[in-house]
């Protein structure tokens, strides 16, 4: 009897939104990056694949916010736009020894905040 009820009860699980799926795209990666920089050196096959990682999370959003009918303001898009190319050039001198992974850091928890209070205004 048990079992069949729980054959027809509600799923628990939540439901994410578009939205809600970028904030735990960037929450993964973010997480990544940085326990990859605690290690150090020791830590730099991790943190080369945490910044590929982010590097095909920022170009997906790149060409999302490329397309016409994106429904983000043209500002906005842009400035997404510029942080994707401005992420990629920032990762390859993070991978070159010549800078840290705190700017890509503070970046994406910059853009999850904004996610966050998209998710939490709908």
């Amino acid at each position: 009897m048990n079992m069949a009820k729980m054959a027809y009860t509600t799923n628990q699980a939540p439901i994410r939104t578009p939205r809600g799926t970028e904030y735990e795209a960037f929450a993964r990666v973010t997480r990544r990056l940085k326990a990859a920089a605690e290690q150090g050196t020791a830590g730099f096959v991790q943190l080369a694949q945490a910044i590929h990682t982010n590097r095909q999370l920022w170009t997906m959003l790149a060409a999302d916010v490329a397309e016409a009918d994106n429904g983000l303001p043209r500002d906005l898009r842009a400035r997404i736009f510029y942080l994707a190319e401005f992420t990629a050039q920032h990762s390859r001198k993070i991978l070159r020894g010549e800078d840290s992974v705190d700017v890509l850091v503070e970046i994406n928890t910059a853009i999850m905040r904004g996610l966050r209070n998209t998710v939490e205004a709908a």
